[in-house]
């Protein structure tokens, strides 16, 4: 656009000119070799004017055929580089479509036609090649050729990064990816991969370093980078909780401080401060982790802050918490928990029984069978208690790749993956499905009449009526319609049976199951007369 209105001016600065020599009428003398020439002033400057055009035409002939060798020859080198990057471009796509046939003639083409030096793609296509047709080996001789040059080598170290993958090698493979991190941090898989090997060696300020490296080239975002520096700091405070207790002490505030709702971030602060005797500080941290999200661990170190206090003390800790967080199953968990250290059994057991209310789970009927074997120590309902805490869903774990944790990791122990644990409940067991509503009215099931025994399966019972030592053999006979007392067999009694005795097949025996529940109190008043039943 700038260069058409430069021509326009020019031309209309040319037309203005010869108008205005136009306007002026006069004459031009010019005296040459004995002669005169005498011309208008208009003629004069339409000659001076076709006489520059000439020259200039002339000088673009003589330039043309001056450098004709140079163009004809850039021609062909133009052309010749347009067909190389065709065959290029052709064989990146034979490539990526898996095509190592074509692949190959492509490459082989294009380093005919480009240099190999001047279009560093002809390399990458080449070991791409070479992996297609199931040649590692030169694949990685390949790749390792890009480390000299500076243009090629992060496409280098990829390579050989996937490769040490592919056999397996973690060792080497995060080796070439801590390589490619220190010169390109924004490379993610570079990043990823180093990250993995940091924390899994425990270098810790490392892993800060190249996660602030990640946020401030935004290869990832700040919210992502903040809870990863969250789980960094507590794994460190962690570490150095008993060798460093200072250090351990900043990192734990300053995770607390990003993250106030973590609560592996914030049992450490406040364990740290509790053994520094600040106890109303590591009370409010805890306080605020149990606002945001009740946990196990917090109320656990909560109610034990101040080792010397009371079982009540505790207790009147865990009413605390719970006021802070009504109607949660472990807030009133808590509470039982401490009543039953307490000796509070009524306490305790209201509790027990409103957490499986609000969320039924294993560990409350676990807790509220120890409450019974404490006040009352009946067998029998603590059995009844530990079949429906064993049909019950698990109670809320960290789970991390299928793997189930009583405390929290960093990293997961299955693929080294950094924050991988979630408190969550485990995944549940299959009986659960048949079993999950034992709590629920079920409707009545007619009875189903048993058979009577016959008499001579009776009569075939062997009785022994001899006496042993420290025994008296008695017949017993039960006034219960319905049942039979069977004596034990002894050898003595074998060897009483005459040799001409018929053979009896032995009576059919009720299979017992390996542990009896019990007798449900609740069910005790409905409980029927019918000797049989279908469940």
């Amino acid at each position: 656009m700038i260069r058409i209105l430069a021509f326009l001016a020019v031309v209309f600065a040319l037309g203005l000119g010869f108008a205005w020599l136009a306007d002026r009428p006069g004459e031009m003398l010019v005296t040459f070799n004995g002669y005169q020439y005498q011309v208008s002033l208009m003629v004069a400057a339409v000659a001076v004017v076709a006489v520059v055009a000439a020259v200039m035409i002339v000088w673009w002939l003589v330039k043309a055929l001056w450098t004709s060798p140079y163009t004809i020859s850039r021609y062909f080198r133009v052309r010749r580089r347009d067909r190389g990057y065709q065959a290029l471009s052709t064989g990146m796509i034979a490539a990526g479509a898996g095509d190592g046939a074509l692949a190959r003639k492509k490459t082989k083409e294009a380093a005919k036609l480009i240099r190999s030096d001047q279009e560093p793609l002809i390399q990458l296509l080449d070991a791409q090649a070479s992996l297609l047709e199931g040649d590692h080996e030169g694949a990685r001789e390949k790749f390792e050729t890009m480390l000299d040059d500076p243009e090629m080598r992060l496409l280098g170290l990829r390579g050989l990064y996937l490769e040490a993958e592919r056999l397996g090698d973690r060792n080497a493979a995060r080796h070439y990816a801590g390589r490619a991190a220190a010169v390109a941090p924004q490379l993610a898989w570079a990043a990823e991969s180093t990250l993995e090997d940091l924390t899994e060696r425990g270098d810790w300020d490392g892993a800060l370093k190249l996660v602030d490296a990640q946020k401030s080239t935004r290869q990832i975002e700040r919210d992502a980078a903040n809870r990863r520096r969250v789980v960094l700091l507590t794994a460190k405070a962690q570490a150095l909780i008993d060798s460093d207790a200072n250090a351990a002490r900043t990192a734990a505030l300053e995770a607390n401080r990003l993250r106030p709702d973590f609560a592996p971030a914030a049992v450490v602060a406040a364990k740290l401060l509790f053994r520094q005797n600040d106890v109303r500080k590591g009370s409010k941290i805890l306080e605020a982790a149990w606002k945001a999200e009740p946990h196990p661990e917090i109320a656990e170190l909560y109610t034990h802050a101040r080792p010397g206090d009371a079982v009540l003390d505790r207790l009147n800790r865990a009413k605390k918490l719970q006021e802070l967080k009504k109607n949660h199953a472990e807030s009133s968990l808590a509470v039982a928990r401490a009543a039953l250290d307490a000796q509070e059994f009524s306490t305790a057991r209201r509790e027990a029984e409103a957490a499986i209310r609000i969320d039924r789970r294993e560990g409350a009927y676990l807790l509220l069978a120890d409450i019974e074997e404490a006040e009352t120590a009946d067998q029998g309902k603590v059995r009844q208690l530990l079949s429906k805490a064993v049909r019950a869903p698990r109670d809320p774990a960290w789970v991390a790749d299928g793997v189930v944790s009583e405390r929290w990791a960093p990293i997961s122990p299955i693929t080294g993956r950094l924050d991988a644990f979630e408190w969550r409940a485990p995944m549940e067991r299959l009986g659960q499905l048949i079993d999950g509503h034992e709590d629920t009215p079920e409707a009545p099931v007619p009875a189903i009449a048993a058979p009577a025994r016959p008499v001579q399966e009776r009569a075939g019972t062997i009785e022994h009526t001899a006496e042993t030592p420290g025994t008296a053999t008695e017949e017993k006979t039960d006034d219960r319609a319905g049942e039979d007392h069977v004596t034990p067999i002894t050898a003595a009694a074998f060897a009483q049976v005459p040799e001409d005795a018929e053979a009896v097949e032995p009576a059919q025996e009720l299979t017992r199951l390996p542990d009896d529940p019990g007798v449900d109190p609740d069910d005790a008043a409905d409980k029927s007369t019918r000797r049989f039943r279908l469940f």
